[in-house]
């Protein structure tokens, strides 16, 4: 039961719930968390693109969009050296690519 052991903001990345995510930053939680060898935006990144491989259906956005409102830092690594860009770029997830680009420093008013 492995996600007994997340913590409720990776639990709800996991299962792509930006609502009970948006919540749970609201109410304090760190949108930088690092658990498992993942940051939350990696998380929500990697669970947005596995979830589509796995479903054969169109990547969503919605957690990644969440944790960025919410102040995740877009250049930040997991503990393995994965960026946020490096996750959406290996999984061609243009919808989180064109996301992160507006939130990099100096980005922010690119429109590709």
């Amino acid at each position: 039961m492995e996600d007994q052991r997340r913590s409720p903001a990776h639990h709800a990345v996991e299962h792509e719930d930006a609502e009970t995510l948006a919540q749970l930053l609201d109410a304090g939680a760190d949108p930088n968390e690092v658990e498992g060898g993942l940051t939350l935006l990696t998380h929500a990144i990697d669970a947005e693109g596995d979830g589509a491989m796995q479903t054969e259906t169109p990547l969503t956005v919605h957690t990644t969009a969440v944790l960025l409102a919410f102040g995740a830092d877009p250049e930040l690594a997991d503990p393995r050296g994965e960026t946020p860009m490096t996750v959406a770029e290996h999984y061609g997830h243009e919808l989180a690519i064109r996301l992160l680009k507006r939130h990099l420093p100096g980005e922010t008013s690119r429109n590709d």
